[in-house]
């Protein structure tokens, strides 16, 4: 176990250097780059600046070295300092808007991870175990409808119901009231009241996808011989299927952990957007609209880390899982 870990870490370590300098490249790709923007937008506004005042914002940015240098100073800043660069549009240290964005965002994508797997697994279950039935038709279309609805109708839908008939404020994270009051009960009540629209928009689409994989894994499985001779010696049924089937069919579950962790951090971007959520994924949209290059290539770093420790989350908890898999 050791050693597979170790071996596992020590892949990760060029994986990552790759996938920065790819990162790295890819953000300077398009024409111009932030000052390009800046000057751009001040020309709009009737303000043109001098070359003098060009030369110094050049200079300042470090947008007057080769990419190579700039990526040095990106990558080691991050590898020796802790220090992910300065922040263009935002006239911040990356590392600041980063970690006030990351919390909310992983409390967030956190609880909507805890929501799909308790909901998915148990429906997937018993939509294999009673297929064509009544209520495997009924989760069946409750599967297509929520992989149908876009995030943000939905999310547009529950804010509606939620303050035309429940009467809560929506939007945001907290209530005006308690925008800047110190925590108790009733803030952490306002905020509870907020959360639960974008956790369940969140995890919606999520469900009705590992639904599907679910009953579709543990069907197949419940069609193999080993099933019919436990059946055969007298095992409960209960027993018999969460056992062995389920534990092979979850198999499926649990090595989509390497993409739900990062996905559940970017691809929220619209319904953050809609339900005004201070979340990553708007931060992330802003800064590759504007080139903001340290910020965007730091936010893309860390979904590629995110990735990678998923990925390695993922082949443990499936050697754990299933014996058929060693550490090798």
């Amino acid at each position: 176990m050791g050693r597979f870990l170790v071996k596992r870490v020590l892949y990760m370590i060029p994986t990552l250097i790759g996938i920065s300098v790819i990162c790295f490249i890819i953000i300077q790709l398009p024409p111009g780059d932030f000052l390009t923007s800046v000057l751009s937008s001040m020309a709009e506004s009737g303000n043109r600046p001098d070359q003098a005042s060009i030369d110094r914002l050049t200079a300042q940015y470090g947008l007057d070295q080769p990419i190579y240098v700039q990526y040095w100073r990106w990558i080691s800043g991050i590898v020796f300092h802790g220090d992910f660069g300065w922040s263009f549009d935002w006239g911040q240290p990356v590392g600041h808007l980063i970690w006030d964005r990351l919390g909310i965002t992983l409390l967030v994508s956190s609880l909507s991870f805890v929501l799909i797997w308790v909901i998915a697994l148990p429906i997937g279950i018993y939509s294999a175990v009673n297929r064509y039935s009544l209520g495997d038709h009924f989760f069946t279309f409750l599967g297509f409808v929520g992989l149908a609805v876009p995030t943000f109708i939905l999310a547009l839908i529950l804010m509606y119901l939620s303050f035309t008939y429940l009467g809560l404020n929506v939007g945001g994270l907290f209530s005006p009231e308690y925008e800047n009051a110190a925590w108790g009960l009733a803030k952490f009540w306002d905020l509870c009241q907020h959360l639960w629209i974008p956790i369940v928009v969140i995890a919606v689409s999520s469900t009705a996808a590992l639904i599907r994989v679910m009953r579709a894994n543990l069907s197949d499985e419940l069609s193999k011989p080993y099933v019919v001779t436990a059946r055969a010696k007298g095992l409960s049924e209960f027993t018999l299927i969460m056992r062995y089937p389920v534990r092979i069919a979850l198999n499926p579950f649990i090595s989509t952990i390497g993409w739900v962790l990062p996905s559940l951090i970017s691809g929220v971007t619209i319904t953050a957007i809609v339900l005004n959520l201070p979340m990553a994924g708007p931060l992330l949209l802003r800064a590759l609209v504007s080139q903001d290059m340290y910020l965007a290539g730091a936010f893309i770093l860390l979904l590629s880390a995110l990735t990678l420790v998923g990925t390695l989350m993922s082949d443990i908890l499936l050697a754990l899982l299933d014996p058929r898999i060693r550490y090798q």
